[in-house]
């Protein structure tokens, strides 16, 4: 298997889509998850036989996948073969094992073969920088932990990839980062920021938020720091969703994944996601637990995929409370423009619901006590207005940079919604 000819073969394919009309592109999709559900889906024990339309199969989640992976894999690789592969170098025989990081304690896993491994680096080249890799890049990943999915990567001559540990803590690795001098930052948005403040000597082409919900607090910080527009790249144990355009819109990864989407209430959306050109671990109508808000505008660069306007955060960190009149629910883009909105000069807080009828505001002692206030009397009038049955208190105390979890300002600890 010639890797970099199948990194070729997607890049070109990526652009080729992205250039049709959208009823065209809707012809070539239909076509592309038509082949997929007669010639893949059937090779995965779970499904055995090709359906006669995609609604016909069932909605999965990550609780089925993890309860039966074998039946979701082509080779029949159990969790515990997973895991164990996981454990010792992240390989079973051709295959790559890889996990999520667990952002509310249940980790995921997932399995690709090389040649899916490269078509992903063919695919994100495309979407990310096409016009940089032709130059030469030099790419600095920042996430929790590192995985054989980029030695596709490292095989190439045009990129170099460093990859750098979040869990160790930026002060481990800042010399070295700033050595390297990337073109191209993926991180979490709490660590682009991190640079800002710490002002590190950095100066890429080109820098994207991954792994973590993208406050619109963060952005104006992150800019004016690299002095260029922030994009953003939405992937998940599940795949690669979404990638900003050189116009700035977050654009569907709709070429390799079909989405239905639920609504979720404020305008919301929670995608289902058909992932049709996966061959090795198979996902079909597989329920996320992301929060979105969909655009109705087509983007300015001309691509037939849609465009997301927000990724709000995720679908167990809405907050479930009592009123008089039974059960609501507030959604995290609610709680936090409610924060955000009450005082300027608040820049980062955490909202926690800890109870059925109990949330804290944690905001730093440096804020001023009025600016602080005015967001307590924000959330607390917010609630009132949904008639929840809640008691909000006010916490003063530092909010210091975490590696070791994704930063969730505004968190549900009541576990998983049901």
């Amino acid at each position: 298997m010639n890797g970099l000819a199948e990194a070729a073969g997607c890049f070109a394919l990526t652009h080729w889509v992205s250039r049709k009309t959208r009823p065209g592109f809707e012809r070539w999709q239909a076509a592309a998850l038509r082949r997929f559900l007669d010639r893949d889906l059937p090779r995965a024990s779970f499904y055995g036989k090709a359906p006669a339309h995609l609604a016909d199969l069932p909605i999965t989640d990550k609780a089925l996948l993890m309860a039966r992976f074998d039946e979701f894999n082509i080779h029949g690789l159990t969790a515990t073969q997973a895991w164990a592969a996981l454990a010792r170098d992240g390989r079973a025989g051709s295959l790559t094992v890889g996990a999520s990081t667990g952002t509310s304690g249940n980790r995921g896993l997932f399995v690709i073969s090389e040649a899916e491994k490269y078509r992903w680096l063919g695919a994100i080249l495309a979407k990310a920088a096409p016009d940089l890799l032709w130059r030469g890049m030099r790419l600095a990943v920042i996430l929790p932990q590192n995985t054989w999915l980029y030695d596709s990567a490292r095989k190439s001559r045009l990129i170099k990839l460093a990859f750098f540990d979040l869990t160790a803590g930026p002060e481990s690795w800042r010399g070295a980062l700033e050595m390297f001098d990337p073109t191209v930052i993926i991180a979490p948005p709490k660590i682009l920021r991190h640079f800002a403040a710490e002002d590190f000597r950095l100066r890429p082409k080109r820098v994207f938020s991954a792994a973590e919900t993208l406050d619109p607090v963060d952005r104006p910080v992150i800019e004016n720091f690299f002095q260029l527009p922030l994009d953003q790249i939405y992937m998940a144990t599940e795949g690669l969703f979404a990638v900003t355009c050189r116009q700035g819109g977050l654009h569907l990864a709709e070429d390799s994944v079909f989405f239905e989407f639920e609504p979720a209430g404020e305008g919301l959306v929670t995608p289902l996601v058909t992932a049709f050109r996966r061959q090795t671990q198979i996902m079909v109508r597989y329920r996320m637990n992301d929060l979105l808000r969909l655009s109705g505008q087509a983007c300015g660069c001309g691509s037939p995929l849609r465009c997301v306007d927000e990724i709000v955060g995720r679908m167990d960190d809405v907050f479930r409370l009592m009123s008089p009149d039974g059960p609501i629910l507030v959604t995290p883009d609610v709680l936090r423009n409610a924060v955000l909105k009450a005082d300027r000069r608040i820049d980062d807080f955490r909202l926690v619901q800890s109870a059925p009828d109990r949330v804290k505001l944690r905001l730093p002692p440096t804020l001023a006590d009025e600016a602080a206030e005015a967001a307590h009397q924000a959330v607390r009038a917010l609630l009132e207005m949904r008639k929840a049955v809640a008691t909000v208190t006010l916490i003063r105390a530092p909010l210091p940079l975490e590696t070791g979890r994704k930063l969730r300002r505004v968190e549900c600890r009541l576990g998983p919604a049901r």
